[in-house]
């Protein structure tokens, strides 16, 4: 074989090795609907974890993957239009934060994959058919079990045992399934001797108004804040209400306890996020949603602001005490 010859050769192997290169590297495409603001230090973080999570698993953003992402808005009806951006875009899979957000996606497309973390009874919404086998373009993680209601009423009896009237705070708007949670907090708050009142607000100038409004003048009063996209994202005046008022609190998520609040019990976010991006892989590399599985939650962490406790003049159990993931002085 003569030189000429050798060197078309090469050149020719080398021709298709770079032509799988780019092929095994080419650019895929992928969208984010995160259902709060930029602004949040929480959803910053929860998009960071999705976003290493995919690094671990071979998709770089910039090299062999680009992300698309939308923040949403205190307005919860800024997420239509950000998903319908997004949906134009015609990314291979969409990652859609909470409840409201999967609802917008939903109304934009029913064949582009989506992966969904922190929401709420996704059958009982009619967003997937089971649990097992969701069918569809649409699976994930959800956040909550309805039954956790009972756990967070008896929590903040325990942590506040003088506590007779609750108002239950949430947004029906961003909160649709809040009627699966009333069940469990109004059954366990039975037991324990407590009233309980539902206090649902549309809007931030409506909170204040209304819990004061529920609770009246008495002491003994307390707070349960619902999971629910408007309360997380409005987190700083419910935690400076609870303040000023003298109430204990109890919320679904470390963040409130964390910015002030009194006490958490649920799921940790970042870890779904980190979660959904081993099913955004499985897509990616040719998988049907339909047949993924919906996930639950099997692990939940209590976090406790004993700052926050001194300062309403609580005294923590040490048995509850003893029971938290974290503790914060």
């Amino acid at each position: 074989m003569n030189n000429r010859r050798k060197l078309v050769i090469a050149l020719g192997a080398l021709a298709v090795g770079l032509a799988r290169a780019q092929q095994a590297e080419r650019l895929r495409r992928v969208g984010v609907l995160m259902n709060r603001p930029a602004s949040d230090r929480d959803a910053q973080a929860s998009f960071a974890v999705f976003k290493q999570g995919l690094e671990k698993l071979g998709w770089a953003d910039g090299r062999n993957l680009r992300i698309d992402h939308r923040w949403g808005t205190a307005d919860a009806k800024s997420l239509r239009p950000a998903a319908a951006e997004l949906v134009g875009l015609q990314p291979e899979v969409i990652l859609a934060s909470a409840t409201d957000g999967l609802a917008a996606l939903r109304q934009e497309t029913r064949t582009i994959p989506i992966v969904f973390v922190s929401v709420s009874d996704p059958v009982g919404q009619g967003l997937v058919a089971s649990l097992a086998r969701p069918g569809g373009n649409i699976t994930g993680f959800t956040a909550f079990e309805f039954s956790m209601g009972g756990k967070w009423m008896q929590i903040l009896k325990e942590i506040a045992p003088r506590v007779a009237r609750v108002a239950i705070v949430f947004n029906p708007m961003t909160a649709p399934y809040y009627a699966s949670f009333l069940g469990p907090i109004e059954a366990a708050a039975r037991l324990l001797g407590v009233e309980t009142i539902a206090v649902p607000v549309r809007d931030p100038a409506e909170i204040e108004g209304a819990v004061t409004a529920a609770l009246g003048r008495k002491s003994q009063r307390g707070l349960i804040v619902l999971s629910d996209a408007f309360t997380s994202i409005h987190r700083a005046q419910v935690i400076a209400l609870a303040a000023r008022h003298r109430l204990p609190a109890i919320y679904a998520f470390r963040f409130f306890p964390a910015e002030g609040g009194l006490v958490s019990y649920g799921i940790d976010r970042t870890d779904l996020y980190r979660q959904a991006a081993l099913y955004v892989d499985r897509i990616l590399r040719g998988e049907n949603p339909g047949g993924m599985p919906v996930q639950q939650p099997t692990t939940f962490e209590l976090v406790i602001n004993l700052k926050t406790a001194k300062a309403l003049g609580l005294n923590v159990p040490p048995a509850l005490l003893g029971l938290a993931d974290q503790v914060i002085e």
